[in-house]
């Protein structure tokens, strides 16, 4: 339970999605690596050469950490969840709690994970959809509609001539290995007959 609750802590470190837009004119493709506190270029211009690229189709630029409360937030509660868990943790070591309380954790951070994800997804869905109507290019689909540019929440999606890719990085799959930890600690301490029952 402390081992996985302390494996969120690596989302303060390393990204927890990565999304790459790759195209014929850009041998290296174009990447933002998702953090919880802000978004950064997979290289060193890669947020300029994607705001350019926005820009011709009325996307708004991509956010700074101060226009978005997720990056606020977002940090705040995984912290505390860490903190709770490693607290959680600590008193079943001293046979203080049930482990009923590993899985309320677990049910908790699932939740708030799911909203997370929601979250993001309507992030992806307004960037790719709310465009300037006054944009350089304008696209519309065959049956007339206007054209939607909302990378995938995951997997792959073609984009006009460019490959959007979006998948977990380190951070996220740390994440997930941190909350099968702590569903694991229910399981092993619910066998353990000299736990509280």
């Amino acid at each position: 339970m402390i081992i996985g609750s302390l494996c969120l802590l690596s989302l303060f470190v390393f990204p927890m999605w990565n999304i790459q837009l790759g195209a014929p004119q850009y041998p290296e493709p174009l990447g933002i690596d998702i953090y919880i506190t802000g978004l950064q270029g997979q290289s060193e211009f890669d947020i300029q050469n994607i705001d350019g690229l926005n820009h011709y189709i009325g996307m708004k630029t991509l956010p700074k950490p101060d226009d978005m409360w997720e990056f606020s937030v977002f940090p705040m509660v995984t912290l505390g969840m860490s903190i709770l868990g490693v607290l959680l943790g600590i008193l079943g070591l001293m046979r203080k709690i049930r482990p009923s309380f590993f899985l309320y954790w677990f049910l908790l951070m699932s939740v708030l994970g799911i909203l997370g994800v929601y979250d993001f997804n309507q992030w992806l869905v307004e960037y790719g959809t709310d465009l300037d109507p006054n944009a350089i290019m304008k696209l519309q689909n065959p049956d007339g509609t206007p054209m939607k540019y909302n990378p995938p929440l995951f997997g792959h999606k073609k984009l006009l001539n460019f490959d959007a890719y979006s998948y977990p990085r380190i951070g996220g799959i740390l994440l997930w290995v941190g909350m099968m930890l702590t569903l694991l600690a229910f399981f092993v301490g619910k066998r353990d007959k000299s736990l509280i029952s």
